[in-house]
């Protein structure tokens, strides 16, 4: 009995050994393994699968999404496009423009990339990007009040709120038909607790274009962010404090 079972103990072994050199079993780990590295946890459809991991390969080596990638990721593989594989998008493209502005000296090259920075969590990198740029030099009113916009919102993500205030003024006067300077006030405000100040920068910002479903989910993201940031405190914050339907 000893025996048979030192002998089948020896040929799951060869059997475990014969898998694990198996091409084919050392593709579907790799392929696991990238999957959890972007957070795709869920069943892919077979019709999206060989898109999607050359996507993957692509991102992971370091190479910017194509347009037509981005495209299929915000529709038909909306449920793929993870908040890992974004986050990874973001870097790519914020380091891309990055490298862009220090060849051309481009400053829509740096709004571009602090806007990417943004979005991937690194605020820092767009703040020590922007301020090599001075503003007053610029010609544009346009680029004037997106390299003040651009950076006010730096500011908002890193708590500075004086200073996003500031620069959302600045990006305002610059442009007063402009939405974008208004929205960066609107949720500046809010965000400082002056809802009232808030909720008029944002009509602002819809009276110059903005959509009202953008504002009220700008709102949104708002709350539940300060919702998270309170869930373990004692402090209450009550949903009828934030005016979420700028129509209504």
């Amino acid at each position: 009995m000893e025996e048979k079972a030192n002998r089948a103990m020896e040929q799951a072994e060869a059997a475990r050994l014969a898998r694990e050199r198996d091409p084919r079993y050392i593709a579907q780990i790799k392929q696991r393994e990238l999957r959890a590295r972007y957070g795709i946890d869920t069943y892919v459809d077979q019709d999206y699968f060989s898109r999607l991991m050359a996507i993957l390969k692509r991102v992971d080596a370091g190479q910017r999404l194509s347009a037509e990638d981005f495209v299929w990721l915000s529709t038909a593989g909306e449920a793929y496009f993870t908040d890992e594989l974004r986050a990874a998008h973001h870097r790519l493209e914020a380091d891309f423009f990055a490298t862009e502005f220090e060849k051309t000296r481009d400053p829509w090259a740096a709004v571009n990339a602090s806007g990417h920075y943004r979005k991937c969590d690194r605020p820092a990198d767009a703040d020590s990007l922007l301020r090599t740029i001075s503003v007053e030099p610029q010609k544009s009113p346009k680029l004037k009040s997106a390299l003040c916009t651009t950076h006010g919102g730096v500011m908002r993500d890193l708590g500075r709120w004086n200073e996003a205030l500031h620069l959302g003024h600045q990006a305002h006067a610059f442009k007063p038909d402009d939405y974008r300077p208004c929205t960066l006030l609107g949720a500046v405000h809010v965000e400082m607790g002056d809802y009232g100040l808030g909720q008029e920068w944002y009509a602002k910002a819809v009276e110059r274009g903005a959509s009202e479903d953008s504002v009220d989910q700008d709102l949104r993201s708002i709350f539940f962010g300060r919702i998270r940031l309170s869930s373990n405190k004692s402090a209450s914050f009550s949903f009828d404090r934030i005016p979420f339907a700028m129509h209504g």
